[in-house]
C-alpha cells in the first residue's frame, strides 16, 4: 500500500493499515517512516519518502522516480512480494504505476477503474470512472465484458444486465465511438452467456437498478461519479437540516434517525473502499485520498477479497471465452490525469 498523498496523511492512511490487520491482512506500507511512526504486527513500513501524487505528468514520474512509494508499492506486487496494490494518494500516478511496473492482463487494451454504486435492492457497477478520459469502441466492448465478469465474481450477479451511458436509449445516440460499441455489444452480446446487452441507459435512470454494469470512457465516468457522490451528500444535509429546523422536524428526526443513518452508511463512498483497477496481471485498488482510516482498511479488505475470489485470474477466463481479448500487441500508450 502506498502511503502518500492522502488528504489527512500517511500516519491516517497507517491507522488505516493497523485496523485491516485485525482480519488476519498482512500490509506492506511504503511511505515516510517518521510520519507513519508504530505501527503494529502484520505491518511492515518501508522507508519511502518520496511521493509523486502532485506529479502534472503522472506516466513520466512514474519512469523517472523509480524510488517514490507508489512505484514502489507496484514494483512488490509484480515481484511477488505483495498479491495486490492499494493506493491512497493520486489517482494517475497508481495508475501509471500498475500499467508500467505490474503491466496490463494479456490481450487487455485499457485498464479501467471500477466502482459498486449502492442502488435499490443491490449495486450498480460503473466503469471507467478515470482510468482513460478517452476510449474507443473497442475499449468500451473490454470494459462491458471487463464489467460483467466483475459483477458476476464478485457482486455475484449471475448474466448481468450491461448498458453503455449515453444521452439517449436509442442505439443511434451518443458520440461515435458510442454508437460504433453499441453496435458491437449488440451483436456480441445477442448469444453471450457472460452478460445481457441492454443497450443505452440515461444519466437519470442508471442508478434505478434497471442494469448490473454501466459502461462509459473515464472522463465521463469520473463526473458521473463524483456527481451521485455530491448529490448524495446534498441529499443528507438537506434531510438533517430539515430534521433540525423546528421542534416538529427534531421529533420527526428522532423517529426517522436509525433509517437515515443507515442510508448515510449505505451511499458513503468509504463503505465501496474505493475503485478496482480492472485489467492489470494483479488485484489493484485506489482509494480516495480524502479517506479516513476507516475508507482506507476497507479498501485493503477489497482487495484481500480481490485476491481470494481470484478476480484477476477469473475475468481473464470470462473475456477469453467471450472473444473479448485484443489479438494485436500494438496499442497506443496510455494517458492519465494527474488526480482524478
Amino acid at each position: 500500500m502506498d502511503a502518500n498523498g492522502a488528504d489527512l496523511g500517511a500516519a491516517e492512511v497507517a491507522e488505516g493499515a493497523a485496523l485491516a490487520t485485525a482480519g488476519g491482512t498482512r500490509v506492506l506500507l511504503f511511505g515516510p517512516a517518521e510520519r507513519i511512526g508504530t505501527v503494529p504486527d502484520g505491518v511492515t513500513v518501508v522507508n519511502a519518502p518520496v511521493s509523486i501524487a502532485k506529479a502534472a505528468d503522472p506516466a513520466m514520474a512514474v519512469r523517472s522516480a523509480p524510488e517514490a512509494s507508489i512505484v514502489q508499492a507496484a514494483r512488490a506486487v509484480a515481484d511477488g512480494r505483495a498479491d495486490a496494490l492499494v493506493s491512497g494518494g493520486s489517482t494517475g500516478a497508481a495508475i501509471a504505476a500498475g500499467v508500467f511496473r505490474i503491466r496490463r492482463a494479456r490481450g487487455i487494451h485499457r485498464p479501467a477503474l471500477a466502482v459498486p454504486i449502492p442502488v435499490r435492492g443491490g449495486h450498480v457497477l460503473l466503469l471507467d470512472v478515470g482510468a482513460s478520459a478517452e476510449a474507443r469502441p473497442e475499449h468500451l466492448v473490454q470494459f462491458a465484458f471487463m464489467g460483467a465478469a466483475f459483477a458476476h465474481v464478485v457482486l455475484g450477479v449471475n448474466r448481468p444486465r450491461v448498458a453503455l451511458l449515453s444521452n439517449g436509449a436509442e442505439p443511434g445516440r451518443g458520440t461515435p465511438a458510442l454508437i460504433s460499441a453499441h453496435e458491437r455489444l449488440a451483436a456480441a452480446g445477442a448469444g453471450s452467456d457472460a452478460m445481457r446487452f441492454e443497450g443505452n441507459v440515461e444519466g437519470t435512470d442508471f442508478l434505478a437498478g434497471a442494469v448490473d454494469v454501466v459502461v462509459t470512457d473515464g472522463f465521463t465516468g469520473n463526473i458521473a461519479l463524483k456527481t451521485v457522490e455530491g448529490v448524495s451528500q446534498t441529499v443528507v444535509g438537506a434531510i438533517r437540516d430539515a430534521a433540525t429546523a423546528s421542534v416538529r422536524g427534531r421529533v420527526g428526526g428522532l423517529l426517522l434517525r436509525a433509517g437515515l443513518r443507515r442510508f448515510r452508511d449505505e451511499i458513503d463512498p468509504e463503505r465501496a473502499g474505493g475503485a478496482y483497477l480492472l485489467g492489470l496481471r494483479r488485484v489493484g485498488v485506489v482509494a480516495h485520498g480524502r479517506f479516513s482510516r476507516t475508507g482506507f482498511a476497507r479498501a485493503i479488505a477489497v482487495a484481500e477479497r480481490g485476491v481470494r475470489e481470484q478476480v484477476v485470474e477469473r475475468t481473464q477466463t470470462a473475456l477469453e471465452a467471450a472473444g473479448a481479448l485484443r489479438r494485436s500487441s500494438s496499442e497506443a500508450p496510455i494517458s492519465v490525469s494527474a488526480r482524478s
